[in-house]
């Protein structure tokens, strides 16, 4: 009975851990998802002030 309940203990505390960690990697995904959709909004203001060009190839940054 008491290997029982010490397995049940270990088994539990195993279940917390684990609970912990994935409210850690949620939170860091919530907030993941916030700087993406950051980057998204920001670059489509950019396209829309027509200021979102393309470098291709070996072409230099106007500011060269």
């Amino acid at each position: 009975m008491q290997h029982l309940e010490e397995q049940i203990a270990h088994l539990t505390r195993t279940v917390d851990e684990l609970s912990d960690v994935i409210n850690r990697q949620q939170s860091e995904i919530d907030q993941l998802t916030h700087r993406v959709a950051m980057l998204f909004q920001r670059e489509a203001s950019r396209e829309q002030d027509g200021g979102g060009g393309v470098v291709i190839g070996d072409e230099r940054p106007p500011h060269y």
